[in-house]
């Protein structure tokens, strides 16, 4: 394919250095009360001082959202801890130093900056507002806690958690004082990939950070809140609509007995009642609404709705849109509402230079999200990480759909297998037991948000068990307990490569060009298949450099930014690169006719990654937006005529959730 002199002109010329707006790019810390400050990382994003000392101060789960609620986010007390230390919690004790809550121990914004933060303590005082209903319950909830959480209140251990991505309640009613003031105690043991015998689900998080991984994020990384609940409460709401106005309820009790619930579906922006259905706790109940709007990228529709169980009123949402799997002139084919459209986004891996995991605010985070909407994607793969939920919602409102990773396993462990001291993964049955179950609370915390299009299992073999064992693949296994749990989505089992035939899609890795449905493909993936949908996993990756005052001054990271897949002179070049490659891809979906979707390499660089449409510090925008909208539209435009004809479903999506 050869590129007009017209088009290059363009590229070389219409590109321009684009920066958000904000303040200088470091210091000025004012609004920091003696003890605690930010530890000015290795780079900054111009919301890092801007954070003060009550981060995130949004109620956190929007799907199932209570009047009265306290946020305890802010400058709590830190010490790092040792193996063993849990047996002796610090009651009463001053640890010493100020940390704020949520950030990663590992951040600047978390004020610690920590170096192997294995074994921690937190401690801070609260008080519950005495406006609460009396004789309610009072829950103290964690976003997510990185990666084994041991909580006391006022020397009570009162409950734990294990897994680091997943949020948790306890009733913390009973160890409450009657003077007001409470002490919280949090034990986090987190092995990261520290320890070679250890293998749990991390990500792309590394105590050993290098090239594609990265720093670790330990210890509490989303919001803490206390709130008041009756004796008999909601503690899980799934809500599944789809575009036919078919509403799938299930409204789980404290309680074990089945009582009645009411749910209220309001009309869109507005108070005004449209729809009002009841039915009964601990199980499903159905109910159509009419006259439905449905959610899609350029319509996202959400209505709001009111749940009523006894004394126990919450608020949520939902979009009403159907996701399927169908045959469109015998071509497997993704739907949404009925119709292909081709998926395209980023590879979002959702790090940041300042917090880490965790995004200094709301408004940083939805910078990201409004930016790949401004290029022209409709979607994003959220890489082996899980988000707050306001990110979530996030995408709901703006219209992005979203591929859902699993955080993966570490890549490798270092056990001798061979005198050639070869390594191979710990993979064995309770890892992958471990893994099974963290991968039904993925699934159980986030099947109700309309943007979630795509669960995907395993990341290029990474902690999958990747040789034929008697008890087979365990992606099969892993595909029809994430169907059982949710039906009303597509499932991708195997993204990359070690592909065995598991769930919808075939899904391809190359660097930097694509090979979506195409008859050659690379010696990592597999040939194309047919009979499952064709996706572009990963592809891109070209890499542009930049000044020292936008990267991530490490020397590490630094000296390995030539691993970038590939190096581009310049901003003009790194654009006519990208027109090249996205050219191409379109005339794989126009030539050959199986493409689906792609996800480009990537959102934002990340420490030595040097590729993304924004710098780490989301101050300089690559894309030439005149270009790539036109490159987007047209992939877009051919996708459209390739895959919209007669359709003939293969595979029935039903919205019903166990």
């Amino acid at each position: 394919m050869r590129l007009s002199f017209g088009i290059l002109t363009v590229l070389l010329a219409g590109v321009s250095i684009s920066a958000s707006t904000g303040g200088p790019y470091k210091r000025q810390n004012a609004t920091s009360p003696p003890g605690y400050a930010v530890l000015e990382p290795p780079l900054t994003t111009d919301w890092t001082y801007k954070v003060g000392t009550n981060p995130w101060p949004e109620y956190p789960r929007p799907l199932l959202e209570r009047l009265d609620w306290k946020n305890l986010n802010g400058v709590w007390q830190y010490r790092n801890a040792s193996n063993g230390d849990i047996t002796s919690p610090p009651f009463g004790t001053d640890l010493g130093k100020p940390v704020l809550v949520p950030f990663c121990l590992e951040s600047g914004l978390s004020g610690v900056k920590a170096d192997y933060a294995v074994w921690s303590w937190y401690r801070t005082v609260f008080d519950v507002p005495s406006s609460w209903t009396k004789g309610n319950r009072v829950l103290l909830n964690f976003g997510a806690v990185d990666y084994h959480a041991t909580v006391w209140v006022n020397q009570r251990q009162v409950g734990s958690n294990v897994g680091g991505y997943w949020s948790f309640t306890i009733d913390i009613t009973d160890a409450l004082t009657t003077n007001g003031t409470n002490e919280l105690i949090v034990h986090v043991y987190d092995p990261t990939d520290y320890f070679d015998d250890v293998q749990i689900p991390i990500g792309k998080q590394t105590v050993r950070p290098s090239h594609i991984f990265y720093t670790p994020c330990s210890g509490i990384w989303q919001t803490v809140w206390l709130e008041s609940a009756p004796a008999n409460y909601i503690t899980d709401l799934v809500v599944n609509a789809d575009m036919h106005g078919n509403v799938n309820v299930t409204a789980t009790s404290s309680g074990n007995a089945s009582i009645p619930v009411e749910v209220t579906v309001y009309e869109t922006n507005s108070t005004d009642v449209k729809f009002t259905a009841t039915g009964r706790t601990n199980s499903q109940f159905k109910f159509r609404v009419e006259d439905i709007e449905m959610w899609a990228p350029s319509t996202p529709v959400l209505y709001n709705i009111a749940v009523k169980m006894g004394n126990d009123i919450i608020k949520s949402y939902t979009g009403f849109r159907t996701i399927s799997r169908a045959v469109i002139d015998g071509v497997q084919r993704p739907l949404l509402n009925g119709e292909f459209m081709f998926q395209f986004g980023t590879l979002d891996q959702g790090y940041w230079p300042d917090g880490l995991y965790t995004p200094p605010s709301r408004e940083a985070m939805e910078y990201d999200l409004n930016t790949l909407k401004n290029i022209g994607y409709n979607m994003l793969r959220k890489h082996i990480k899980v988000e707050p939920a306001l990110f979530y919602q996030s995408c709901d409102r703006l219209g992005l759909l979203v591929f859902q990773d699993m955080p993966s396993l570490r890549t490798q462990v270092p056990i001798p297998v061979n005198q050639d001291c070869k390594f191979k993964p710990v993979i064995n049955t309770s890892v992958t037991d471990e893994f099974g179950r963290q991968l039904e609370i993925l699934i159980k915390q986030h099947r109700s948000y309309p943007s979630i299009v795509t669960w995907i299992i395993y990341n290029e073999g990474w902690g999958q068990q990747v040789e034929d064992y008697p008890s087979g693949f365990p992606e099969f296994n892993f595909t029809n307990i994430v169907r059982n749990l949710d039906p009303t989505r597509l499932v991708n089992a195997v993204t990359g490569w070690h592909d065995h035939g598991a769930s919808d899609f075939h899904d391809n890795h190359h660097y930097p060009d694509s090979q979506c449905g195409t008859p050659w493909y690379s010696i990592e993936s597999t040939p194309h298949d047919p009979s499952r949908i064709a996706i572009q996993g990963e592809f891109g990756g070209i890499g542009l450099n930049v000044s020292e005052e936008h990267l991530w001054i490490v020397p590490k990271s630094v000296s390995e930014i030539n691993q970038t897949y590939e190096l581009d002179d310049n901003q003009q070049i790194w654009n006519y690169r990208a027109h090249f490659l996205l050219n191409e891809l379109k005339e794989q979906i126009d030539v050959f006719g199986f493409c689906s979707g792609a996800i480009w390499t990537q959102t934002t660089d990340v420490e030595g990654e040097v590729n993304g449409m924004l710098t780490y510090d989301r101050r300089i925008l690559r894309p030439n937006l005149t270009v790539w909208h036109n490159d987007l539209q047209a992939i877009y435009d051919v996708a459209h005529a390739k895959g919209n004809r007669t359709i003939m479903m293969e595979r029935d999506m039903t919205f019903d959730v166990l």
